[in-house]
This record gives structure tokens, C-alpha cells and sequence, in this order.
């Protein structure tokens, strides 16, 4: 990889473990679904000229169907719930939790039939639900049933939607999926965050609800793009495993978050499942590396080629 494919690859392992703690310091002063307007809102109205330049907006609205069950699964419902879940967990616990995303993803394409079991994967499954285990029973507080919940349904939809994609988006300009989402999703939070509008908003929180937005979600997203160009999908996904380590090291510097056992244990269990558990077999890689045929003007193929991370900022 390039000089500059590593600067976008260490750029996004940061970016994209930042947003935990950011959205723990915004929801003790604001609800979960004011957070999740703003972030949603202004994100996409700074992608907006960009996609509206690239032409990239219009075909995906004419799908809208598809594009309304994606940003549900991916934006709407899980940036309300991990915000929901902040308000009582450590932002380093969630971030840690969300990195068992691809276990599920792997569970889900193989009961539906899109891949199969073997040694490596079930080895793989039981060592990152071993490490979720761990950090559940040792760190969590089994007392709010509703927040672990919360962080299961994110999970499930954040595995869901690239899956949606696949099926129905993968072929419209991936720019235009990201800014279409963030609009739809701020249009559905709109009304509940005109009715949960605080009558004073604080620096700390006004400030973190910019940061995600303009760092996380749109500066994310481009910086995003510009790395699978450069460095192509496969080892773009790779960011996945640096962003529990980000949330985790965040959490404990600058929250003040405690360093425990659950952890740990967790994050390496989870993260070695994780790999395990979504790494290509060996005829599966050469399949592949197989030259594709030529696609004139094709769009990128950043919602195939990123399965377990098509989201903006995906906490």
C-alpha cells in the first residue's frame, strides 16, 4: 500500500473509533434522538453538494424503497439506540460490543445461504461470542436489560443493511446512498427532535454533535471513498478492527473511562473472532484475485466490497 493509502488508513482507524466518546459527552446533555438529528441533518447537507456535482443523487432516489429500508436498518435506528445505550453504558464497552458486527454478518449470509461453516469459522464465531461474553458478564451491569437491547438491535441492523445494499443499491453511486440515507434519516428524526429539543444546549454537547457530523459522518464518508481507491475494499474493511482499540484507548484517556478485566479479555477474543470469522478461505481468495471484466464508467464498489462497514461513521 501506497504512503498515502496508509495516511487514509490510519485517518479513518481514528476517525471511526472517535464517535463513541463523542456521543457519550453529547447525549448527558441532549436525548439520543436530538444527537442523531443534528449529526444526520448536518452531515448530509455537507455531502449534499457533492453528490449533487457527481450526479450521484437522483438515480438512488428513483429506488427509494430499498433506500428507506437501508438507511431504517443502518442510520435511523441504530444511531438512536447506541445513543440510548451511552446514556448508561461506557462508551468503550459499546464501541467494543459494535466490533462483534461481522460475527453476526457471518451468521446472517449463512443462514440465508450465501456462504457456509467450516473449522475456521465456527472457531471463529465461539472465540468473538466468547469475548462478548466476557465483557457482558464482567463489565456490564445486568440491572439495564434495555441498553444491552439496544446495542443488539444496532448489531443486527448494522449487519442487515450492507446486505440490503448488496440485493438492491449495489449498483448506484455510493456517494449518493451515503447523502440520500443522512437526509431520509433526518427527515423521519425531525419531528421527535422538534419535540425533545432542549431549551438550552451546552458547548460540550453542541460541540460534540458538530464533531460527529462534520469529522465522522462527512468528512468520514469522503476520506472513506478516497482510501478504497486507493488501497481497494478488501483492505479498506481492514479499519474495522482498529476502531474498538480507538474507542477503547478514547474512553479511558479522555473519559476517564475504567480500564477493566472485561476488556481485557473481550477485545482480543472479539476482534481475533472477528477475523476468524470473515477471513476468505484460501480458494476463496484466489476466486477473488481474478481479473474482473472491464465496466466502463462503472461507479465504485464501495457498498460490495465493504459488507461489514457500509455506514457513515459507524460508531
Amino acid at each position: 500500500m501506497t504512503r498515502r493509502g496508509w495516511t487514509l488508513f490510519l485517518a479513518m482507524g481514528l476517525i471511526w473509533g472517535v464517535p463513541y466518546a463523542m456521543i457519550r459527552v453529547a447525549v448527558r446533555d441532549l436525548d439520543p434522538i436530538v444527537v442523531a438529528f443534528g449529526r444526520t441533518l448536518i452531515g448530509g447537507l455537507l455531502l449534499l453538494p457533492v453528490a449533487l456535482y457527481a450526479r450521484a443523487l437522483a438515480p438512488v432516489l428513483r429506488r427509494w424503497r430499498p433506500l428507506l429500508l437501508y438507511t431504517l436498518v443502518e442510520i435511523t435506528g441504530p444511531w438512536f439506540l447506541i445513543g440510548y445505550a451511552e446514556t448508561t453504558l461506557n462508551s468503550s464497552t459499546v464501541g467494543l460490543l459494535i466490533a462483534a458486527v461481522p460475527l453476526i454478518a457471518v451468521v446472517i449470509v449463512t443462514v440465508l445461504g450465501h456462504d457456509r461453516f467450516d473449522a475456521r469459522r465456527v472457531i471463529g464465531l465461539l472465540a468473538g461470542f466468547a469475548g462478548v461474553a466476557a465483557l457482558v458478564g464482567l463489565d456490564v451491569d445486568l440491572g439495564n436489560p434495555a441498553a444491552l437491547a439496544a446495542i443488539g438491535l444496532t448489531t443486527i441492523g448494522y449487519a442487515v443493511g450492507p446486505i440490503v445494499i448488496d440485493r438492491a443499491l449495489a449498483d448506484l453511486p455510493p456517494l449518493g446512498v451515503v447523502t440520500g440515507s443522512l437526509l431520509l434519516a433526518a427527515a423521519i428524526y425531525a419531528p421527535f427532535a422538534g419535540w425533545l429539543w432542549p431549551s438550552r444546549i451546552t458547548a460540550d454537547a453542541a460541540w460534540s454533535v458538530l464533531g460527529l457530523a462534520v469529522i465522522c459522518t462527512a468528512a468520514a464518508f469522503l476520506l472513506f471513498f478516497a482510501l478504497i481507491a486507493e488501497a481497494g475494499p478488501a483492505r479498506a474493511t481492514v479499519i474495522t478492527y482498529i476502531n474498538p482499540a480507538v474507542a477503547i484507548l478514547l474512553g479511558v484517556t479522555a473519559l476517564d473511562e475504567p480500564l477493566t478485566a472485561g476488556m481485557a479479555i473481550g477485545f482480543p477474543l472479539v476482534i481475533l473472532g472477528s477475523v476468524l470469522g470473515t477471513a476468505r478461505g484460501r480458494d476463496e481468495a484466489a476466486r477473488a484475485d481474478l481479473p474482473a471484466p472491464a465496466a466502463p464508467e462503472a461507479p465504485p464498489n464501495y457498498p460490495r466490497g465493504n459488507r461489514h462497514r457500509a455506514r457513515a461513521c459507524r460508531e
